[in-house]
């Protein structure tokens, strides 16, 4: 028998836990309700019964003996401690929370069992995941640009999370790439997530609607645009509707350029492209490969290359486990 770690990726909606085996086999998983708005207690208490159900079901095949801890995958800035989480976005009524810490102490008082307990952002995480198991293998340096409500990312330097100063390097969406733009965004004008985060990139189709027809897309929205939302896009994409087709090479264009940037301040060659929003695939990632190189010097083009993650949402869980390994 082989070791194995608990991951947990800790949403605004649900909350998912698995064991992850060292070669990357998922031994068991189990999903559930976040509930939020319930504040940090309940929250926490769904973590603890996640783990706990996980673990049982773990335990079963796997002595606790083979167990090496538990990683958690969170929104927003954790401490260099890793294990201290600040006013997680979506998460009501959190503030500054220890969560290794609690987590910890009730994994000893409910399983009596001494475990490290790891908490380290979702987007790191989910980095670490295809660094480990997935389309960052191959690579010892990369970044990973996780597209959904909104654009984070995470950055692996030798194998490694790099995290910078503070803890809150890889805030990828927060950069400018066009400082002229009406768009503001968390107090940032022209970020790249103010530009094409989830509900900008409906935005912007609804806005190319105005002057151009899409039989294909009103039919999808049974005629209420008021619906539209990225997965019919990306529908409507694959059935040749030209205004989807235009969104998405919108959202490429903006997204290479932003890797462009990358490039030239970290030398880092290699992107993993995932998140929700990423599932419309080659027409954000061909457009986005040929902008990266129109935004990056030639002598720096050898080496670039765009690749679609290969988790899908399973990365957090793996990743997050992969803090133990």
């Amino acid at each position: 028998m082989e070791h194995f770690a608990i991951g947990v990726d800790l949403g605004g909606t649900a909350i998912k836990v698995a064991s992850v085996s060292r070669d990357g086999r998922l031994l068991s998983d189990h999903t559930l309700p976040t509930e939020a708005a319930k504040g940090p207690e309940v929250v926490i208490a769904n973590m603890l019964a996640g783990i706990q159900t996980v673990l049982h079901e773990t335990f079963k095949t796997h002595s606790r003996e083979l167990l090496l801890g538990v990683g958690v995958g969170v929104p927003g800035v954790v401490s260099l401690d890793g294990g201290t989480i600040s006013y997680p976005p979506n998460l009501p009524g959190w503030q500054v929370v220890r969560l290794g810490d609690i987590l910890r102490a009730e994994l000893e008082r409910r399983e009596t069992l001494s475990l490290p307990v790891f908490v380290e952002n979702d987007a790191n995480v989910a980095a670490l995941g295809e660094s480990h198991f997935g389309a960052g293998r191959q690579f010892s340096d990369f970044v990973m640009v996780t597209l959904g409500t909104g654009v984070g990312g995470g950055i692996i330097m030798n194998n490694k999370i790099y995290r910078g100063v503070t803890g809150a390097a890889g805030e990828l969406g927060h950069m400018t790439i066009d400082y002229r733009s009406e768009r503001i965004h968390a107090g940032i004008r022209g970020s790249i997530e103010g530009l094409i985060g989830q509900r900008r990139i409906v935005e912007y189709a609804l806005s190319l609607l105005e002057k151009n027809p899409s039989p294909i897309l009103h039919e999808l929205c049974q005629g209420d645009f008021s619906t539209l939302d990225t997965k019919q896009l990306s529908v409507a994409a694959q059935r040749g509707d030209a205004v989807a087709i235009e969104t998405w090479r919108f959202v490429g264009e903006v997204l290479g350029a932003g890797l462009g940037s990358l490039v030239s301040v970290l030398d880092i060659r290699k992107f993993v492209i995932g998140g929700g929003v990423s599932g419309a695939g080659d027409f954000i990632l061909n457009p986005a490969r040929e902008h990266l190189y129109r935004y990056t010097l030639h002598s720096m083009h050898e080496g670039l290359e765009i690749l679609p993650a290969q988790l899908g949402n399973r990365a957090g869980m793996m990743g997050a486990a992969a803090l133990c390994f």
